[in-house]
């Protein structure tokens, strides 16, 4: 809210209006670039990439923020009606932590590092709900990817029901990269894909990464060759997968299940 006013006291009313995340027009993206605040992603209307919005670009890309030309009717859409000047910029609810943050928190807890990886994962609610179990299963992060990708928008964080301010949340360039790193360090990296070992015969004991892939596409083949085991779900019905965030909900409270040493019946 806070932020939100200062941006207001910066701009003309007609320049921006702020709703769900949604920051629209050129001084209003502009301030909340120079306060920095969190980005996730800039909308520019195709082919608008000239003269007052060029310097905003450049300063977004310095940024390292994901800049995208989208179609006008999309940032109509955004903008509610609202004067987006051919840009608009979808601002995090929570500022995003590092790696090493993670691995604090495991060593500050004294548990073996327990990692959750979304590869691409596009739907808000998917994102949010993973975000949610995680917490609620004692997850130390949650790493997403800088590109094609949900970020921490308002809709995650609504969908996350509050977790989303307790769970801490990377977001990197490279997911396979990650993975080699997160592997040097003594992690096991388990995949949630079809063809796989049965979920429940598996050793999660260790220090431990899993990887939820896409909703449409699963993961991507680099991220499963980097994988050390390929972890399945039962599917008896016609439907060969089930939800992202429910299939990460069942392995997710596994893998809890073995950490806390409780045996099954």
């Amino acid at each position: 809210m806070e932020d939100n006013k200062k941006i207001k006291e910066n701009t003309k009313e007609t320049d921006f209006a702020v709703g769900e995340g949604i920051i629209i027009g050129r001084n209003a993206v502009t301030e909340a670039l120079r306060s920095g605040r969190e980005i996730d992603s800039i909308f520019v209307a195709k082919g608008n990439k000239g003269g007052s919005l060029s310097p905003i670009i450049a300063k977004a890309s310095k940024l390292g923020i994901v800049i995208k030309e989208v179609d006008i009717r999309k940032l109509d859409k955004m903008a509610g009606g609202g004067n987006h000047q051919g840009i608009a910029a979808s601002a995090a609810v929570k500022e995003y932590s590092t790696l090493e943050d993670v691995l604090k928190l495991a060593e500050e807890r004294n548990e073996k590092p327990f990692l959750i990886v979304c590869d691409e994962l596009e739907d808000p609610h998917n994102l949010g709900a993973i975000l949610r179990t995680a917490e609620c299963a004692g997850v130390h992060g949650v790493i997403i990817p800088k590109r094609r990708s949900v970020g921490l928008t308002y809709a995650v964080g609504k969908a996350s029901a509050g977790a989303v301010e307790h769970i801490p949340v990377v977001k990197v360039t490279n997911i396979p990269d990650t993975l080699d790193k997160l592997k040097e360090l003594g992690m096991w990296v388990y995949t949630a894909d079809m063809g796989g070992s049965n979920w429940c015969e598996v050793d999660y004991s260790g220090a431990c990464v899993l990887v939820i892939g896409s909703e449409g596409f699963g993961v991507s083949k680099l991220v499963k060759e980097k994988s050390d085991f390929i972890v399945s779900l039962p599917m008896k019905g016609k439907i060969n997968s089930l939800n992202a965030s429910v299939a990460a909900g069942i392995l997710t409270y596994e893998i809890a299940r073995q950490r806390a040493g409780i045996k099954a019946k």
